[in-house]
Parts: C-alpha cells; structure tokens; sequence
C-alpha cells in the first residue's frame, strides 16, 4: 500500500512544483505589466487576463499539495491528546471523506469543463485569451488530485491501523 502512497504523493510534489513555478511565473507577469503600464501607458487585456488565469493552477493544484505537505488548517487541540491508533482513525476518516469530496467535485467540474470545450468558449473581451475551457481543465485536476491525497492519506492511515501494537516489556 505504501507504494501506491509513494506514487501519488510523487504526482502531488511535481504538480506543486508546476503550482509553484506558476507562482514565480505570476510575480513576473504583474511585475512587467506594472511596468508597462507606468512606463509606456500600456496594458495589454491578454496579459491581465493570464495573471488571472495563473491564479487557478496556483489555487487548485495547491490545495492537494498544502494537504500533502500538511500546512492545511487544522483544529488540533483534541487530536494532539488522541492515542497513535485513535489518530490513525481520525485520518483514515478525514482520508476518505477527503476523496469522496474531491472526486465528486472533480466529476462535476469535468461535465463543466466539457461543456465549456464544446462551445468553444473564450474571453467576452476584445483582445482576450482564447480557450477558456483550458484554464477550466485545472478545476476537476485540481479537485480529482484531492481526492487522490485523500487515498494516499486515506492508505496511510490504514497501513498504521493494521499494524501489529507493539508488545509491552513485561516487569518481574
């Protein structure tokens, strides 16, 4: 089991890592459109609209690497007291309920993104970026690559269940 946690917490690192590049990616871009627009009283609508288009693999690919990397908001003061089992548990479940949510927001983005493909959808601004339905396709990615945190978390946790308690030391 720990193998398949292995690869797709390894899918999870390197789409961070494209999240992360798309970050630097949008410092850049607002960087040089500030620029241009103090400078040469220039502002392109294609560039804005791609500094907001960045904000979507940045967000949805993210979310799964936060939880990978666990610097997700938790509520921690009963959980810290638990037994290692009784965490294990609260995982196993979190896991679960993580990936029920994730891939059944994906699915719905999906039909979304399909829709928005078929119609051929773009920007309603003159000068605007084409194929919307691209930047679309980071909603059931994003939230289908929850979903598989929740597996591998979900795994995890189950590995830890399943192992044998220790043996206590007896005292003479």
């Amino acid at each position: 089991m720990m193998a398949i946690v292995s690869r797709i917490e390894a899918l999870v690192e390197a789409l961070g890592a494209l999240a992360r590049g798309c970050v630097l990616l949008l410092v850049l871009l607002v960087s040089f459109d500030v620029l241009m627009r103090y400078l040469f009283d220039l502002s392109p609508v294609a560039l804005q609209e791609l500094e907001w288009y960045l904000i979507s693999p940045i967000a949805l690919l993210g979310i799964a690497y936060t939880l990978k990397h666990r610097q997700d908001v938790r509520v921690d003061f009963l959980y810290e007291k638990f037994a290692l089992k009784s965490k294990a548990a609260v995982d196993l479940f979190s896991g679960l309920a993580t990936a029920a949510i994730g891939f059944y927001i994906a699915h719905l983005a999906f039909k979304y993104t399909l829709q928005s493909y078929a119609i051929g959808e773009g920007s309603p601004d003159p000068g605007g970026l084409p194929y919307r339905f691209l930047i679309k396709a980071f909603l059931p990615l994003g939230f289908g690559l929850l979903g598989l945190q929740g597996v591998a978390d979900s795994l995890r946790a189950l590995c830890l269940l399943l192992q044998p308690a220790p043996a206590r030391e007896v005292r003479a």
